[in-house]
């Protein structure tokens, strides 16, 4: 087996496990002796060799494929065959192409993308030169070049860059979801060209690196800060080289890209237990037919010898065994070889719809939605978790300057009154897409406030960020984080404008004077203080220390003569936080020379010790971050997509749970939880669960899953919680309402995921952006790419893709909600008609000597499902709708019978078999009744087999349309097309196969010579077709008028309400949200990491001459929804209105 599979291009073989990377830089020979991956990857199946056997065999995996072959071989032995070849040969024939066809297109596009992937060009050092080669020709050991703009090709070791000290920045939001510049502190001269790596294995820890790098003898530690990561992009740096060091599949992006899992739907799954049932049910009826053969033959075969001799050595018990065999391939159309195609047609029509929905298409980026896997998309109608990032998907991670409050005054970006935006034409080195309205700031700083004035000069003064100038009064500013580069602009616009920065110094434009300020100390942020404070001297030479933080650490910090304002200040902060604004509190200080000069010792001594440095420095910094006078407060919004908060409302009403998966820390998360509607205040209360207290879990142990409880609860819990007490957790996280876990790594994304998979057996759909969501959007039954600003590995991952996070409402409610019915109404008219079909040669059997006899022409037995039945029942399965989209997002409720299986389940299968048993009953004993001693007109007998077989199968074909006709609920011009069109083949088939041209042609094919003509003349012919279809659609129909009376289902009220409009759902109109007071004591936020306070006082940020550079920030309007959201109503609430 392992060498039929290495022909086939699969290596079998048990890859040696690395213990440790060495490598020889520009040594290409050295390090292909250890045969590491090189840089390409490979997401197809096939090649040109391996597709055919390949698929052939993953084809002929499935047991109905299999079993059909079973049966064709079957069908040549002449003994036990009762049909003729052709009838399973053509079926079979066409279903593998089909799928061939499918999957050949498929692996196609996979193709395409791997070739775009590594296809790209790079320039390699070789032999002293530079030269363009494709990223999959890339091998480690290679010295690459990079320059702006560009993707990194591989994991590298950094060599050099065209900054001053080898200082890089680059934008990390493919690896960690958040479009922010990191910037790179330290390199190696791309001098030492000969140097060797020893370092660690391929791993998937994005922040660890460990290694050493020796040249000229000597040895040098490399950890993470040296090493640029496959994934990231080069920004605001004209080139830079770098070793690589993990290629391809090793690669740190692609370790935490997780396997690709070939996904199953739940109706997969289900239609195998009901097939291999099947098979067991079809061995039960063709057991019963040769137990009767053996009773008949031995009781009244003897009366038939004279003219039907036995074959020597046969007896009842050989009848018997040849018998069943023949039942075996007359019944096989209980397991019909056509379902699988007509469920592959169906799914790749649905995939269509998706694809071709303008209501899903985001016209500012030319985004289409698109359906990149065709086996899902009934699944989408039964999802129940939702796990998505946050950065990117959720938010555009573009931060604005939305409020403030100074000296107990409110400012806001939009007053009620419609106020005209602010115009800055006063300042010549403001921000043109700066926007703010409340004129009365502005005022305020021109009047020369000393308060406001003093605010806005903290926010210049108080930062990490970078200024570049271009040109003369051209400024772009380079922030750690969006929030700083939202601060610092606003600065800018009202007067103070940052301008340049050394390691000493800060330079302000005040008000139009350039002013500078000597930087005494930065006195950084960390987790833990959640706060920075600088310390200047300003011009006049006073000293003043200025801090902003989380509002709750600032206020320990306030002297006594802050209380009346911090009690204003505070209510401010509640109204911001309660919209979701991120928050911070500003604060100042005047600093006496002789105390900052002892401060200044102490602090040396801190910085320079070598034992629990920053311990003593959170102890130094506490002692002068006291006695602080209080400013005010900024509120930064950052900005969610357009028709986040409403369509997390309208899922959540459709009982769908979301859990939102971030790597951001638990302040921003939890803020965004509450823009979002996820987290509200009248929640009973909200849990969160840090790393420390883990108890909290214990005490809901007990708790049994989908438990009911009171009200509303909310849960927030960090990457380091997820370690400990799982399931505990996972129990108390289905009880809430909404679920945030924030510092989750990608692997701990997919993990979460498999949780809910394993224990909640509960489909799920994960959604993100970046190649940090690659691994939870494999894991996810259903994955969904956002196609943002965060690269492709989202969407190149993902099983659907769009443009914006608020598609989702649609893509689940409707196309979902579609697909899901349509599915389910497929497979039981499918069963349904197959059942029938199939029952009636079982009947039949009690009636021929159990025999072996069919009850249909041969040619009916081959056409039925190939052709009568199977375009209407296609029409069916890709246009139905029980209500159009307006009423699915009208009644999110509709949604819930996905969720809970109750369109098609082993109950709906037993229940299809008992109403198949009662329709072949009538079908067989019907038209049994009518043609027994029955004649023509003209008194001629017409009680004669091929008479029977006719009117059995036009009464059944008639009676399985009228039943689809019932079905369907949405009536197009291609259903009518295809079902009295579909009705009108057979007609004219069946005149033609048994015309007298037909028999004299092909004699032994066609024997069925003028029985159409003979028999479908006749009155009572038809009379007992019209009796028949009644009988049969007659239970379906008082059972559907009981139900909806007595029981009706939500479809059933929906539909109702439908029918009385008798129009479309007018639009509601939409309720902005009131303002709400919080209860929370602060929205604080502060997403930039520790370590740059030392970066910026180092001098090492310092920068050659300036080059051209796009905007960091640009401030770009959002396009209006390109669909209003949805507003939501109940049914009681309607029936409750005038």
């Amino acid at each position: 087996m392992g060498s039929l599979l290495s022909a086939c291009g699969i290596n079998v073989k048990k890859k040696k496990v690395e213990e440790e990377r060495h490598l020889r830089a520009n040594d290409r020979e050295f390090n292909l002796s250890f045969k590491y991956a090189n840089n390409a990857i490979k997401t197809s199946k096939y090649n040109v060799f391996t597709f055919l056997p390949l698929n052939l065999f993953e084809q002929f995996q499935r047991l109905a494929n299999a079993y059909f072959v079973f049966l064709l071989i079957l069908q040549l032995i002449p003994q036990i065959s009762s049909l003729s070849w052709f009838t399973t040969v053509v079926p079979l024939l066409l279903v593998l192409s089909i799928t061939l066809a499918k999957d050949l297109s498929d692996d196609i596009t996979r193709h395409k993308n791997d070739n775009h992937v590594n296809n790209r060009k790079v320039e390699v050092l070789i032999n002293g030169e530079l030269k363009s080669e494709k990223w999959m020709n890339v091998q480690v050991g290679d010295i690459v070049k990079l320059e702006n703009n560009e993707f990194v090709t591989a994991d590298l070791l950094l060599l050099s860059s065209s900054e001053p000290l080898n200082l890089i920045y680059i934008e990390t939001a493919e690896l960690d979801g958040l479009v922010s510049n990191r910037f790179i502190k330290y390199s190696i001269s791309i001098l030492y060209i000969s140097g060797e790596v020893r370092c660690e294995p391929p791993n998937n820890r994005l922040d660890k690196f460990t290694g050493t790098l020796t040249m000229r003898g000597e040895t040098f530690a490399l950890d993470n800060e040296r090493i640029l990561l496959r994934g990231c992009t080069l920004r605001n740096t004209e080139w830079c080289f770098g070793l690589v060091v993990f290629g391809g599949p090793d690669t740190k992006l692609m370790q935490n890209s997780g396997k690709s899992v070939f996904k199953r739907t739940s109706i997969d799954h289900l239609m195998n237990v009901l097939v291999m049932f099947i098979f067991g049910f079809l061995a039960f009826m063709c057991t019963i037919l040769s137990i009767g053969n053996a009773i008949w033959e031995y009781q009244e075969g003897n009366s038939f010898i004279t003219f039907l001799p036995r074959a020597d050595g046969a007896n009842a018990s050989l009848s018997a065994f040849l018998t069943f065999w023949s039942y075996v391939i007359i019944l096989n159309t209980v397991v019909p070889i056509s379902l699988y195609v007509s469920v592959e047609i169906l799914r790749l029509g649905n995939s269509y719809f998706i694809d071709w929905d303008r209501k899903m298409y985001h016209v500012k980026s030319d985004t289409p939605a698109q359906a990149r896997t065709t086996t899902l998309n009934e699944e989408l109608g039964q999802i129940k978790y939702i796990f998505s990032d946050k950065t990117g998907t959720l938010t555009q991670n573009i931060m604005t300057f939305n409020r403030c409050s100074i000296n107990g005054k409110s400012y806001e970006l939009n007053c009620f009154d419609k106020t005209e935006k602010i115009d800055f034409s006063w300042n010549s080195l403001a921000d043109s897409k700066f926007c703010f309205h409340d004129h009365k700031l502005v005022e305020a700083v021109k009047s020369g406030s000393p308060e406001v004035r003093a605010f806005f000069r903290l926010l210049a003064l108080c930062h990490t960020v970078m200024a570049e100038e271009k040109t003369e009064g051209e400024l772009f500013y380079q922030a750690q984080s969006p929030d700083e580069g939202a601060l610092v602009t606003a600065a800018r616009n009202f007067g103070f404008v940052f301008r340049s920065r050394t390691p000493e110094t800060i330079s302000l434009v005040e008000m139009g004077v350039p002013t500078t300020y000597e930087l005494l100390a930065v006195l950084d942020f960390n987790n833990v203080r959640k706060r920075m404070s600088v310390i200047v001297r300003s011009p006049e030479g006073k000293l003043t220390l200025f801090c902003k933080g989380a509002d709750t650490i600032i206020y320990e910090r306030l002297h006594p003569s802050s209380s009346k304002l911090m009690e204003v200040t505070t209510e401010h902060l509640n109204e911001y936080a309660g919209e979701g604004l991120r928050t911070l509190a500003l604060a100042y200080k005047d600093l006496d020379e002789d105390e900052f000069e002892k401060w200044k010792e102490r602090h040396h001594e801190a910085s320079t010790s070598l034992e629990d440095r920053e311990a003593k420095l959170d102890t130094i910094y506490e002692e002068i971050e006291k006695d602080l006078l209080l400013l005010g407060a900024s509120a930064v919004e950052d900005k969610l997509q357009d028709g986040v908060p409403q369509t997390i409302e309208q899922l959540a009403k459709a009982d769908i749970k979301i859990w939102v998966l971030t790597g951001d820390k638990q302040e921003t998360a939890e803020n965004i939880g509450y823009s979002c509607n996820m987290l509200r205040e009248e929640m009973k209360e909200i849990f969160i669960v840090a790393a420390n207290t883990s108890r909290l879990l214990g005490k809901k142990s007990q708790v049994v899953e989908d438990e009911k409880v009171d009200g509303e609860y909310g849960l927030v819990i960090n990457g380091h919680s997820l370690v400990r007490e799982i399931l505990e957790l996972l129990r108390t996280a289905c009880m809430c309402q909404a679920v945030i876990c924030c510092r989750v790594t990608p692997l701990q994304k997919a993990q979460v995921v498999e949780l809910v998979k394993k224990h909640k057996k509960a489909v799920t759909l994960a959604i993100g952006d970046g190649a940090n969501d690659v691994s939870m959007i494999k894991t996810a039954h259903i994955g969904v790419g956002i196609s943002g600003q965060e690269g492709m590995q989202a969407v190149l991952s993902s099983d659907f893709s769009f443009a914006q996070f608020r598609y989702l409402q649609r893509l689940l409610l409707v196309h979902g909600r579609w697909s899901y019915l349509r599915m389910c109404k497929f497979l039981r008219y499918f069963f349904y008609k197959n059942f029938t079909f199939t029952f009636v040669h079982f009947w039949y059997g009690f009636f021929c000597g159990f025999s072996a006899q069919t009850v249909y022409d041969e040619w009916f037995i081959t056409l039925y499902n190939l052709v009568y039945t199977a375009l209407p029942v296609i029409g069916l399965s890709i246009f139905d709708q029980d209500v159009n989209d307006r009423w699915s997002f009208q009644y999110p409720q509709l949604y819930a019978p996905g969720q809970l299986n109750q369109y098609f389940s082993k109950m709906a299968f037993a229940r299809i078999l008992l109403h198949s048993c009662y329709s072949s009953l009538v079908l067989f004993f019907i038209p049994w009744a009518a043609m027994c001693d029955t004649v023509r007109d003209d008194g001629k007998d017409i009680a004669d087999y091929q008479s029977f077989a006719l009117l059995a199968q036009t009464c059944l074909l008639i009676a399985v349309s009228v039943q689809m006709g019932l079905d369907t609920y949405y009536w197009t011009a291609v259903n009518q097309f295809f079902l009295w069109g579909s009705l009108s083949v057979y007609f004219a088939v069946t005149f033609t196969m048994y015309s007298n041209g037909m028999y004299l042609i092909f004699t032994s094919s066609f024997p069925f010579i003028g029985t159409a003509r003979n028999s479908l003349n006749q009155p009572n012919v038809w009379l007992t077709i019209f009796l028949t279809t009644i009988l049969c659609i007659l239970p379906v129909v008082a059972k559907r008028f009981l139900f909806i009376q007595l029981k009706p289902t939500i479809n059933d009220k929906v539909r109702h309400k439908v029918r009385q409009a008798k129009a479309v759902p007018p639009p509601l109109p939409r309720k902005f949200p009131r303002r709400r007071i919080s209860t929370r004591r602060s929205g604080y936020a502060f997403s930039h990491a520790r370590g740059y306070g030392d970066l910026v006082t180092s001098g090492r940020f310092l920068r050659i001459p300036v080059k051209s550079r796009p905007a960091l920030f640009p401030h770009t309007d959002t396009p209006v929804a390109d669909s209003t959201p949805q507003t939501y109503r109940t049914i009681f609430e309607e029936a409750q209105s005038p």
